[in-house]
């Protein structure tokens, strides 16, 4: 008698959620499409970090990599940026939700950021031929579309986890946001959970208020905007923003 090869086909009617770790990694397949990664996560169990390398107020981790410029694949280092202010907008990965609102947000204000001296790049744990196909595909489709900052390759996560965002759980980066100075200095780091994206608005305020504090040696007060009022950082000198700003009400 002659042996059939068994075959088992398993049917699942409705939204099939994969998950591992306690719903830390999920695939949603939504009309068919697998959906990666998931945005929001009924578990809360922290995320495992790599150690960062990255510290405020010294220099920041060197990279370099491959990155999609214009439609062409271009090498690109930190050193590029020598004298300028650099933004490093880290996100999790090409052909999702959050991210492509973050880094057409960004592109489509550049220069609005290149008019204060600084440049964005947008890094992530694809290849630079996912971030290719993502910007040919239309934003009304998901897709990039035309956009005007570089999107860089982290294939080996090496840089994720140099700048302390690489989830070693899931495997791709948390959407980490890195204000790096001319002189290659870390001023500022801002790191998000998966489901919520970052502010334009938020980062240009941060870059004017470091910009303006390097230049005048004076200090910005919450809020700060260009044209507020800020600090000289001397005891006596303080009170006369103090006074002016939280001057008593007379009944």
């Amino acid at each position: 008698m002659s042996l059939t090869p068994l075959i088992m086909v398993l049917f699942i009617s409705g939204p099939l959620v994969l998950c591992k770790k306690q719903d830390a990694v999920c695939v949603e397949p939504i009309d068919g499409v697998a959906a990666y990664p998931c945005e929001s996560r009924p578990s809360r169990e922290p995320l495992s970090l790599q150690y960062s390398k990255a510290q405020i107020s010294k220099p920041a981790p060197t990279f370099e990599g491959l990155a999609v410029i214009n439609g062409e694949f271009k090498e690109i280092s930190l050193n590029d940026f020598k004298d300028k202010y650099l933004v490093l907008l880290f996100y999790p990965l090409d052909f999702t939700f959050v991210c492509p609102t973050e880094i057409i947000a960004f592109s489509d204000r550049i220069q609005e950021f290149r008019n204060i001296n600084t440049e964005v790049v947008a890094i992530s744990v694809d290849s630079q031929f996912t971030h290719l196909a993502w910007i040919n595909t239309p934003r009304e489709q998901g897709g990039l579309g035309k956009i005007q900052i570089p999107l860089l390759s982290d294939l080996t996560h090496q840089i994720s986890k140099d700048y302390g965002v690489y989830l070693q759980d899931v495997g791709h980066a948390l959407r980490g946001l890195f204000i790096i100075d001319g002189r290659g200095i870390l001023r500022q780091i801002t790191m998000n959970d998966l489901p919520v994206g970052r502010s334009t608005d938020e980062t240009l305020r941060l870059l004017q208020a470091f910009q303006y504090t390097d230049k005048h040696g004076e200090v910005c007060p919450a809020g700060w905007r260009p044209g507020s009022d800020t600090i000289i950082p001397n005891p006596e000198e303080k009170l006369k923003y103090f006074s002016k700003n939280y001057e008593s009400k007379k009944n």
